[in-house]
């Protein structure tokens, strides 16, 4: 388990992380700073979903270069050739008549009075302006009561594109007047139409497909009654610019690199009009609250699981997210999927940086912590083999256990003063601890002036009783030596003796303590044999005794010497015991 004090601090720091995530994200949301990257998943959730149906009751007629170059016109054309259009319409059957061409100022009387009179025998005929007086009244025709007394409508063109120039919404009404696409559905028998019905002043435009995807035919081919006789029978008719001489293109969602004619924006418009406005907002409150979950999926995630795990998992949850945001949207539901992942994508690499960072703190003082008792060339091997909470879980596994104790230090301390009974403890432990990391062993623990050790564990060593004997060796005829030597020079002692106790056989080991202490141990019959033979070596010639156990371990025993088989206090059986022999 992580110590009380790095969970609080890992704590604190998702707990900042996941603030900062959501506060900087509904600020941005407030203050629209990723519109247009947002607005860009709208286009993108426009080409997954494709082209839709064709509608049957919409046509656009097209002034297209097809137009010019069979009429031999000039722009603008007479107003006559336009009412001629209209009277072809109206004989076609046409619902409504959208003329997305504006007539504000007069020409020549005899071509303005045929177009007035066409306009008047069609009927329901809804003429287009960007052009509106103080009273939110046109020019159209010299004035509003000109077009009221034909039976005709009005209609505002103004269209304000997106920040990136891409046109997705218009007006309801604009300066005053209604939109021309509004005028359009409800002159062909559709209600009164306000903000509440679209679902705010500038609702989106339900693009049916790229440009094209509404049937259209070219202005002079209408003219010369060129197409089927059923091709405008009751359904809406938008006339307008096409040719690119006439400039009246626009960027869409769904252009697909292309750009689309007015008349075709226009005419979307009015399918997004008559059936309801079927492409709405998600509520504020709804963006806001995805903003918040998604702000605090990273932090959480971290939390509960593994840091690589929770990463993914919160990846994982964002990409559902999009997959909901599309369904949503061919829904007819358009959320906000910008702010959302942007708090998802702060949080979660906040979230992953905060526990790598304390991580690594915490790995690092766990290692310099195992570096006191294990070989610095093992410490990584160390923490490889420790759990998720950095702990060393127990294991049982053959190795061979130490103990050692200096003879006579107790009884010496007592003349010195503290200082220099720590500075000579230390001195011997330094010596001593030297040739246990040198040999592989791990330092299990410091008891006064005594040594437990365990080779063999926690990295798993095949010659582990060659090891601790080694080690034995060079503690006695190296390490004493030196250390004795030190003494003598600060006239402290003539020197020391020291006990080792050795035994081999099955150890088990692991990190035991509380949150507060942890440490490494090694329990069970081999440890205790192994510290009672460390004492029965008080009293008698030998300072090391090595266990039956031990020597047949090793590769090669001829050098130990056979003491004798002693009663071991705990065990039925005596045991075998050996010591160390003379070098050749």
């Amino acid at each position: 388990m992580r110590s009380r004090r790095v969970r609080r601090a890992r704590l604190a720091g998702l707990i900042a992380v996941a603030a900062f995530a959501v506060g900087l994200s509904l600020i941005a949301y407030a203050t629209e700073q990723l519109e247009t990257l947002d607005l860009g998943t709208v286009d993108t959730r426009f080409e997954i979903r494709g082209s839709e149906a064709r509608p049957d009751d919409l046509v656009v007629v097209r002034i297209d270069d097809t137009t010019f170059s069979q009429l031999k016109l000039q722009w603008p054309f007479p107003r006559s050739v336009h009412a001629r259009l209209i009277d072809r319409l109206r004989e076609g059957g046409a619902r409504v008549i959208a003329y997305d061409v504006q007539f504000t100022e007069p020409t020549v009387p005899r071509q303005d009075n045929a177009l007035v009179r066409a306009v008047q025998r069609a009927d329901r005929v809804v003429l287009s302006t960007t052009e509106v007086d103080e009273r939110g009244e046109s020019n159209v025709f010299g004035g509003e009561a000109v077009v009221r007394r034909i039976g005709a409508r009005v209609g505002n063109t103004t269209t304000q594109s997106d920040p990136g120039g891409v046109l997705r919404r218009f007006p309801v009404s604009f300066d005053g007047l209604v939109s021309f696409p509004v005028a359009a559905a409800e002159a062909a028998g559709g209600g009164k139409v306000d903000g509440d019905d679209a679902g705010g002043r500038y609702p989106w435009i339900h693009f049916r497909g790229p440009p094209g995807t509404i049937e259209s035919y070219s202005f002079s081919r209408v003219l010369r009654k060129r197409v089927p006789e059923e091709a405008f029978r009751d359904k809406v008719v938008v006339v307008g610019a096409s040719a690119p001489s006439l400039q009246d293109f626009h960027a869409t969602p769904v252009g697909e690199g292309h750009e689309m004619p007015g008349a075709e924006v226009q005419a979307n418009a009015i399918w997004t009009v008559q059936h309801g406005f079927p492409l709405k907002s998600a509520p504020g409150g709804l963006d806001v609250a995805l903003i918040v979950f998604f702000g605090l999926i990273g932090p959480a995630a971290q939390l509960r699981l593994r840091p690589l795990v929770g990463f993914a998992v919160a990846v994982l949850l964002g990409l559902l997210f999009l997959v909901l945001a599309q369904i949503a949207f061919e829904e007819g539901w358009i959320v906000t999927v910008a702010y959302p992942l942007g708090a998802l994508i702060l949080s979660s690499v906040g979230a992953l940086a905060v526990t790598a960072l304390i991580t690594a703190y915490e790995r690092q003082q766990v290692r310099d912590t195992f570096a006191r008792f294990v070989p610095e060339s093992v410490v990584d091997d160390v923490l490889d083999r420790a759990d998720e909470d950095l702990r060393l879980a127990g294991v049982r596994r053959d190795g061979t256990v130490m103990f050692s104790d200096l003879r006579g230090f107790t009884s010496m301390a007592e003349s010195l003063a503290p200082d220099e009974v720590i500075e000579v403890l230390n001195q011997y432990l330094s010596e001593m601890s030297a040739s246990i990391m040198n040999y592989g062993g791990t330092l299990v623990a410091y008891m006064g002036d005594g040594i437990m050790a365990v080779f063999g564990a926690p990295i798993e060593q095949t010659d582990h009783a060659g090891r601790a004997v080694a080690a034995a060796e060079e503690m006695l005829t190296v390490r004493l030596p030196r250390f004795n030597e030190w003494i003598r020079a600060r006239g402290l002692s003539e020197g020391f003796e020291i006990g080792i106790g050795i035994n081999s056989g099955s150890v088990m080991s692991g990190q035991v303590g509380s949150e507060r202490r942890v440490e490494y141990t090694a329990v069970g019959d081999t440890t205790n044999t192994a510290a009672r033979l460390e004492g029965m070596t008080k009293g008698t010639p030998h300072q090391v005794y090595i266990a039956e156990s031990t020597r047949a371990s090793l590769a090669d025993g001829s050098r130990l010497i056979f003491v004798d088989e002693y009663p071991v206090r705990g065990r039925s059986a005596g045991i075998r015991v050996w010591t160390l022999g003379q070098r050749p």
